[in-house]
């Protein structure tokens, strides 16, 4: 792929060293089971450092200064994910216009995230001093929360499209959290077979996972995200200032997703985190531009390696499967999305070890960064969920296949991982069992 270095002066040698982990290799075969293994170091990521130049004015001191991690495809599909703080309305109008190539432009946001966001990014959206482009601007205000990933609500979307007589050529952007990312790209994806749109994320989750890849849905009462397509958007800006108004729930509910890469893929990364997590708590900043700098690296090379999730890029669902149905089954919106995963994440830990295909200690240590980012490792006393509640909502899964379900777990050292459909069926039923009997006890 086309990766660009960063420069080293500016890091310490710690910072560099974690930089300079890349893609790892990962192997296919013909059961379709997939592994992973810590790659090789190198002196090359996909990261550039740059300070931004407003218009045609030279870079200065005052510039604010982003890293642009490229997410890499096919056809001529690629796109670059931006990601810096307390950007200005004409640096911010100057990245992300030049994405928007129709004159339409349909801003799609959350009852939550519209008072303090939808009318500066609709103004600096309308901006035409950046780059002389007329552009019309038109919002959609839905209502918050994971109960509302729905079809209906998504249909608003399209119902507001049709209204304004949108074509082809317009863009939707959305603003907001996983939620909103995910149903404003499903509608681009399905309004006239398809119109661009652009990702501006605001919470961790959405920053480091749903943004990125082209992965749009909407859930269904039996199954999370089961109504959906694959639709890459024409960028993805991120400025980590917006999380300076993220409840600390939703802050810490997008590190398991942050926490998932070193897991599967990237053990420098996931060392790092056991190192500064009190710094990712507190909000950072420089700890906070790293991990989510570190996790779009991970996923855009996951993606480029598996675009469609015909195999490796379903190892970015560690603990998913686990996840998806308590959060169905304890009734959507009970649980944030990164609460689920984390519980999942324990119970795919659990089963691994019970396996044997990971040690205690590591088992331990998985525990241990969960707890210390005061994410959720067991079921409450007040569950709902019931051994034959996660049966019956995992066969569900949408990584089942001819009927067999499949697991992505944890095998080797750390940073190595299996996603199979040959697992020991009896170390499963333990595990839910285990988890299903804290609630009882």
């Amino acid at each position: 792929s086309s990766i660009t270095k960063t420069m080293a002066s500016v890091l310490s040698p710690t910072r560099w060293l974690h930089l300079a982990t890349t893609a790892l290799l990962l192997t296919t075969n013909p059961a379709a089971s997939f592994s992973t293994s810590t790659p090789p170091q190198n002196n090359n990521n996909r990261c550039t450092t740059t300070s931004l130049s407003v218009a045609s004015t030279p870079p200065t001191q005052t510039s604010t200064p982003y890293d642009t991690v490229k997410v890499d495809l096919s056809s001529g599909r690629d796109y670059p994910i931006y990601i810096g703080s307390d950007f200005t309305d004409t640096e911010a109008a100057t990245l992300i216009r030049k994405h928007i190539h129709g004159k339409r432009v349909l801003l799609i946001t959350n009852d939550r995230i519209a008072p303090l966001y939808l009318e500066r990014y609709q103004q600096l959206l309308s901006d035409n001093s950046v780059d002389d482009k007329e552009l019309v601007v038109d919002t959609v205000v839905l209502p918050d929360g994971e109960e509302n990933k729905t079809y209906d609500v998504m249909a608003m979307v399209l119902d507001k499209a049709l209204g304004l007589g949108l074509d082809r050529k317009s863009t939707f952007v959305a603003l907001g959290g996983g939620v909103i990312g995910d149903m404003v790209g499903f509608a681009s994806a399905v309004y006239q077979r398809g119109v661009n749109f652009v990702q501006i994320p605001t919470t961790v989750m959405a920053m480091v996972d749903s943004s990125v890849g082209g992965k749009t849905g909407v859930n269904h009462p039996l199954g999370k995200n089961m109504i959906g397509a694959f639709h890459q958007p024409q960028c993805v800006f991120i400025d980590t200032s917006t999380l300076n108004t993220l409840p600390d729930r939703e802050l810490k509910s997008g590190i398991s997703e942050v926490v998932k890469y070193g897991l599967i893929r990237d053990a420098p990364f996931f060392e790092w985190q056991e190192e500064n997590m009190t710094k990712v708590l507190e909000r950072d900043p420089e700890a906070t531009r790293y991990a989510i700098r570190r996790s779009c690296e991970n996923k855009a090379d996951v993606v480029q390696a598996d675009e469609l999730e015909a195999g490796v890029r379903a190892t970015l669902n560690l603990g998913h499967t686990f996840g998806h149905a308590i959060e169905n089954g304890s009734g959507y919106g009970t649980w944030l999305h990164g609460e689920g995963v984390s519980i999942g994440t324990a119970m795919a830990a659990t089963m691994s070890e019970k396996m044997g295909w990971i040690d205690e200690g590591l088992k331990q240590r998985i525990y241990d960064i969960l707890e210390s980012a005061d994410l959720p490792v067991k079921l409450p006393r007040d569950s709902p969920m019931k051994v034959e509640t996660f049966n019956k909502l995992m066969s569900l899964d949408k990584k089942v296949a001819d009927g067999q379900l499949r697991l992505i777990l944890l095998q080797g050292e750390l940073g190595n991982c299996k996603f199979t459909g040959e697992f020991d069926t009896g170390a499963l039923q333990e595990t839910i069992e285990e988890f299903v009997k804290e609630i009882e006890a």
